[in-house]
């Protein structure tokens, strides 16, 4: 259903006018909301009873349950575009059920004919039971549909060699009568109410099993087993906005991927059991994929829901913004500091609140004169800008009668757009999952910004949407319905309007704070949203990141140091006598002492994200405006994040190729280390950094579990440790405790201002202590030139016995272009 509409959506951009399908498609969703198109599956799949089974690879299967005569052929929701595929696959009759089987899993459906696999309690006598009769009376819920039965059907999934990997036990379908905004639109229209159902799912949970992923969530928890997941995108939580991506990671080594993009509810691990449920479906869907490796899975979650493309590279260098830069003044002020200062930066940002109006799209010319000529010599400077622009319009503005006349806002089934608690002069947000509204917003924000002001990129705010939808119809169906889905579509307007107006000539660079299946194809950064700037979010940060990048989602990064500001007394003093002297910043920080050193903290592990961004309410924000002693530091790791810049773009191009994070939980790589599963503050950077940030306040040792099987290196003094221990390190203001993993290969780049400049590979660290390679990656930065082939891939390979690199199979000496040095251990 979804998949197909997502087509549809980029049929009609890439014709730049709806063909006469897409006009049918649009007129059957404005008549029957909720209604969907089946995506046909090539060659048919097996059906047991009521559940259908679906290879789409050797590793990957769809299982599909649903109510007899509600659908003929399978079908997948938004955000899954891979094709069903039986190559590898055989099955056979099997006593109570069917066997289907490849080189890489074994799947057993065994039906509950008798119902002997219903799952029984301690029998109780017959009085206990009648007197239990009294307060719950059994037959009330009326006579049984034949069509809900068989509900303790099992599905026993298997890996090569019959190591275990899932077993469904239980499943559940029911009608489902809470959609408020299904009821009221049917009545509203005429029409019959659609046939939804409430669907749940129980696993079985063993032990030793362990969970990740799921999106992001800023509890401070990394393992997701004992807790229960919300998994629907909320601004409002306590530790700031969590965000559902329905795809789990399991120690055991597969991946499920949940299709239904309502609230869902996940329970996992509590009394063993791995329980799933969602509030609307018309059918019970997911895929498992299994993985001798996490990046096998990874590789699966690409095959099903998309590529993650290269972002600019600049990109990758650092992101300066804050909120807000309110003049053009402001924004060349900032590019002349940096450069001033023999700074790299890439990227400036121009925040919200620069229209006249909310949903004028314009920028305000009292404070903006000439927003073309600013950005023309931001770009002679080494810069490029991205521009906020939001999805909301305000009534009395010149676009909003159109769009609600034509109905493209999001609204309430009798027709009246939803502001939520906004006020007025904020608005409802835009339907982007409407083709038509989604392609005029593109058009407005190419002919009103890029075009004539020469903007490069596009922040696209409140992409929840963050007016709550509970009550509300998209153009696709119910806000209940389709709950987490606006993030996809949305992403995906302005992805799809760059790729047809611009081809391949420049790359998308969109920042959003809602994610969902596939939306890391939309060539958008997703950030954790505006949490507030303290320590204790800090450490809560670390795993919420980790987290979202094990949910298929490589891009995420955060407000360096924090957003909101929190509220300090008069008396308001740190726990422990700031690091850095707040004194030369007092008139920035007010009365939040130790907020330098939080930055600087902050900075720190944000050299080592996927993008380094800071971004807040502060007067200024730049890396000048905590001191001399912050600015030092600040400007140390500034230096190494653009030195390694040929590192980073190499472990881009790694997930453009297998969809696998370089932001990564331990446990991606260290799977046999019992000790790693959950561990909140060491993550590994690529293939070689293991990062271990410090947070807490006037910490300056901290201790670092190094994980087993390898040998480590300290980055900053080379001394060299067996893994499987945890050591204290020292870790004054200036230093982020940095270990390097022992068959190492690390490229530096020559000191470059922007990535507009050539940078040339002036060094290779070698770190020794088993044979290695390392793919160097290169490219023009800035198309997609690449997809095509158009790039420079050097391959370097070590060999720890002979203590040789070579290069693309040459050896490689000292005295060659490429400096290399072998890091001899102290």
């Amino acid at each position: 259903m979804g998949t197909e509409i997502l087509n549809k959506m980029r049929l009609f951009f890439s014709e730049g006018q709806p063909s006469r399908q897409v006009l049918l498609l649009l007129l059957a969703f404005m008549c029957l909301s909720g209604s969907s198109v089946a995506q046909t599956a090539v060659p048919p799949a097996d059906q047991e009873g009521n559940i259908i089974i679906e290879p789409y690879a050797p590793n990957i299967v769809h299982v599909l349950i649903r109510v007899p005569g509600t659908g003929e052929a399978p079908s997948t929701g938004y955000g899954l575009i891979g094709k069903p595929s039986r190559i590898g696959w055989s099955e056979q009759e099997v006593q109570g059920g069917k066997m289907y089987q490849s080189g890489r899993m074994t799947v057993h459906v065994v039906r509950d004919q008798n119902g002997d696999r219903s799952p029984k309690g301690i029998p109780l006598d017959k009085l206990n039971m009648s007197l239990r009769d009294i307060f719950f009376p059994p037959g009330k819920r009326g006579p049984v549909d034949p069509r809900f039965v068989n509900h303790d059907d099992s599905i026993v999934i298997t890996r090569e060699g019959g190591k275990p990997l899932l077993t469904m036990r239980r499943w559940q379908i029911e009608p489902n009568n809470t959609d408020a905004a299904a009821i009221a639109n049917a009545a509203a229209k005429n029409i019959p109410k659609p046939e939804l159902y409430h669907i749940s799912v129980l696993f079985d949970s063993p032990d030793d099993e362990h969970y990740y992923g799921l999106g992001q969530h800023q509890g401070g928890f990394l393992d997701l087993r004992d807790h229960r997941i919300d998994c629907w995108h909320d601004y409002g939580k306590p530790g700031g906005e969590e965000v559902c991506v329905p795809f789990m990671i399991s120690s055991r080594g597969y991946g499920l991927v949940w299709d239904n993009p309502s609230k869902t509810h996940i329970s996992l691990g509590i009394n063993n059991v791995n329980s799933w449920s969602s509030d609307v479906a018309d059918q019970i869907s997911f895929f498992v994929i299994s993985g001798k490796t996490t990046d096998d899975i990874y590789a699966g979650f690409r095959q099903i829901s998309g590529i993650t493309h290269l972002l600019p590279k600049g990109a990758y260098g650092y992101v300066q913004s804050k909120a807000i830069y309110a003049t053009q003044d402001q924004l060349l002020d900032v590019a002349k500091g940096y450069r001033d200062r023999h700074l790299p930066a890439d990227v400036l940002v121009v925040d919200f609140l620069n229209m006249t109006r909310q949903g004028e799209m314009d920028l305000d010319p009292k404070r903006w004169p000439n927003p073309g000529a600013m950005n023309d010599q931001l770009h002679s400077m080494g810069f490029t800008t991205m521009l906020s622009v939001w999805p909301h319009y305000s009534e009395g503005t010149q676009f909003y009668d159109m769009l609600k006349a034509k109905g493209w806002l999001i609204s309430r089934p009798d027709g009246t757009p939803d502001r939520g608690n906004y006020s007025q002069a904020v608005g409802p947000n835009i339907d982007s999952t409407n083709p038509e509204a989604a392609r005029w917003f593109w058009n407005k924000i190419r002919d009103r910004y890029i075009k004539p002001d020469h903007f490069d990129y596009i922040w696209l705010d409140e992409t929840e949407p963050d007016v709550d939808p509970a009550n509300d119809l998209f153009h696709i169906g119910t806000g209940p319905r389709f709950y987490d889905v606006y993030p996809l579509l949305h992403t995906a307007a302005i992805y799809d309007g760059f790729r047809h107006d611009y081809g391949d000539s420049r790359r998308v660079f969109s920042l959003a704070r809602a994610s969902y299946l596939g939306a890391q194809s939309n060539g958008t950064l997703f950030w954790s949203s505006d949490i507030v700037a303290s320590w204790d979010m800090l450490k809560r940060s670390v795993p919420a990141g980790l987290n979202f990048t094990a949910s298929g989602m490589p891009y995420w990064s955060t407000d360096i140091a924090g957003f909101f500001s929190p509220s300090f007394p008069p008396d308001y003093t740190p726990a422990k006598t700031p690091l850095i002297d707040p004194t030369p910043a007092r008139d920035n920080i007010g009365r939040y002492s130790d907020y330098p050193e939080l930055f600087t903290r902050w900075f720190e592990w944000g050299t080592f994200q996927p993008v380094l961004r800071a971004h807040g309410e502060r007067e200024h924000n730049e890396v000048w405006s905590y001191g001399p002693q912050a600015e030092a530091i600040l400007s140390k790791y500034l230096r190494l994040r653009y030195a390694l810049l040929p590192y980073t773009y190499a472990c881009a191009y790694r997930t453009y190729q297998n969809g696998a994070p370089y932001m990564r939980a331990l446990f991606m790589d260290f799977g046999g280390d019992p000790l790693v599963r959950d561990i909140t503050d060491e993550y590994m950077y690529g293939p070689a950094f293991l990062v271990a940030p410090v947070l807490e306040q006037g910490q300056t040792v901290r201790p670092v579990y190094l994980p087993a099987g390898t040998d480590w290196y300290d980055y900053w003094t080379h001394k060299r440790y067996v893994g499987g221990q945890t050591i204290m390190v020292n870790a004054p203001i200036d230093t982020l405790p940095l270990f390097v993993r022992a068959g190492s290969i690390v490229p530096l780049g020559s000191e470059i201002l922007s990535t507009q400049q050539k940078q040339t590979v002036t060094k290779l660290l070698v770190f020794p202590g088993a044979d290695t390679s390392f793919t160097l990656y290169d490219d023009d930065g800035t198309t997609y030139g690449y997809e095509k082939g158009k790039s420079q891939i050097t391959e370097l390979v070590w060999n720890d016995k002979t203590r040789q690199l070579t290069k693309d199979g040459k050896s490689v000496g000292a005295g060659s272009a490429m400096n290399i040095e072998v890091v001899e251990p102290i």
